[in-house]
């Protein structure tokens, strides 16, 4: 597997209202409007987590015309409130990193929005392997990232962890790579531990 390493987090929600009360509870910090996604009906808001790093909530546009196709992230699929779900991986090769990632990664997708370009592992059914405890994977283009152009939020990622009842595979499935990466055994699902700027964590 080629070198991953944390991109964004991801909170799915039934609106981006409901994500976005979520995130200021626990962060206090209100996300900002970032766009939408023509490809699967979607649209996001985006909280700065610092250099190169970003918390997106992102839910089912209702403006939006349906996709013909499953959402990302089973946003079609999505029952309860809104939660901490998934989790993308940047690489710099993303054609050798689905090669080498297990079944089910997704194909490699051309998108934009406004003047970000990326390449994204798009999954058929809108399902990531290892119960959507593995990661999206994508590639940005032309040297922009949203990171870049987000206020600071004074939030940072101090580590996410994930669990999965095969640890041990998903580990191999992931290889060496971000530090800030913890894998343990247990019922799948990810958390997500944000240092605060006042001081202190908070968990999502």
């Amino acid at each position: 597997m080629a070198e991953l390493w944390i991109d964004h987090v991801v909170v799915t929600a039934p609106s981006l209202e409901e994500g976005a009360a979520l995130v200021a509870g626990r962060l206090g910090r209100t996300p900002v409007p970032g766009g939408r996604h023509a490809l699967m009906g979607t649209h996001n808001l985006l909280l700065g987590l610092g250099p190169g790093l970003y918390l997106e909530v992102i839910a089912i546009d209702p403006a939006a015309p349906p996709p013909g196709r499953p959402r990302w992230f089973r946003l079609d699929e999505r029952r309860g409130g809104a939660a901490l779900t998934n989790w993308v991986a940047r690489t710099g090769d993303l054609d050798a990193a689905l090669a080498a990632a297990p079944p089910g990664a997704g194909l490699a997708t051309d998108l934009a929005r406004g003047d970000y370009r990326w390449r994204f592992g798009v999954p058929d059914d809108g399902r990531l392997p290892f119960d959507d405890v593995f990661p999206a994977l994508i590639e940005w283009r032309g040297g922009r990232h949203p990171a870049d152009d987000l206020p600071d939020s004074g939030c940072r990622l101090a580590g996410l962890t994930l669990r999965h009842p095969d640890a041990a595979g998903l580990r191999l499935a992931l290889g060496a790579g971000d530090a800030r990466l913890r894998i343990e055994p247990g019922p799948a699902g990810l958390s997500a531990r944000i240092a605060l700027p006042g001081g202190g964590e908070a968990l999502l």
